[in-house]
């Protein structure tokens, strides 16, 4: 929703004030009250949920102009469906949910964008659960290292340098798995030569490959990342 700057505009006019958020603490954790949504003005923010084995799922990564906590709007007694934690200092608008589902009502053009950016975000969340329902844990860890490479990728001669440390147990969280699981999984994709891997960044050697095994239906990039 970055590039609605008009949009933008007209939500954080609507907040009733700006936080500060310190890297380690929480917007809001799953299950709490919802009584107001976010927009980040700077820093990031990692959006989680915990599976019923008490593991960790990263859903999204969110930065500047990314909304966070709106799931909550127009539901009885809302309550956060995830946890926020911040990963890197910043500041965020905070809307009172009540206040802007009165906007939404009364500004068309502001009401028709949102709920075109919440199809948008809809449809991301889709696809990357398909991956998994489809094809598993190892689906679960192509998909990520194809959306990295979206996100962060940098092309070069001998391969797309993903642009941001990652540890294994990053993509166990990002898989909802293991970090066994996923630390054997990627020697085998080293052995084989589909990746290489220099001080925790990635390097994809064959992206072909990776897409191939997941049947990838090669969606736009802005369906397809880390957001």
């Amino acid at each position: 929703m970055s590039n609605l700057n008009y949009e933008i505009s007209e939500l954080i006019k609507a907040s009733e004030k700006v936080i500060k958020f310190k890297k380690g603490t929480f917007l809001f954790r799953e299950g709490q009250e919802a009584k107001e949504m976010y927009i980040i003005l700077s820093g990031k923010v990692q959006v989680s949920k915990m599976n019923a084995e008490g593991k960790e799922l990263y859903l999204r990564f969110c930065k500047k102009n990314d909304i966070v906590g709106e799931l909550t709007l127009f539901t009885i007694g809302p309550r956060y469906l995830f946890n926020a934690k911040v990963v890197e200092d910043g500041e965020a608008a905070a809307i009172n949910i009540e206040n802007l589902e009165s906007i939404l009502f009364n500004n068309s053009q502001l009401a028709y964008q949102f709920m075109k950016w919440m199809n948008d975000h809809i449809r991301r969340t889709i696809t990357k659960f398909r991956d998994l329902v489809l094809h598993g844990k190892k689906g679960a860890l192509y998909s990520t290292l194809i959306r990295l490479s979206n996100s962060y990728g940098i092309k070069k001669s001998d391969g797309i340098y993903i642009n941001v440390p990652i540890t294994n147990q990053d993509l166990a969280n990002y898989c909802g798995t293991a970090r066994e699981s996923v630390s054997r999984m990627l020697g085998e994709l080293r052995d084989e030569g589909i990746i290489s891997i220099n001080k925790k960044r990635i390097i994809i050697h064959d992206l072909v490959y990776l897409k191939r095994e997941i049947e990838c239906e090669n969606c736009p990039i802005e369906f397809c990342n880390m957001d």
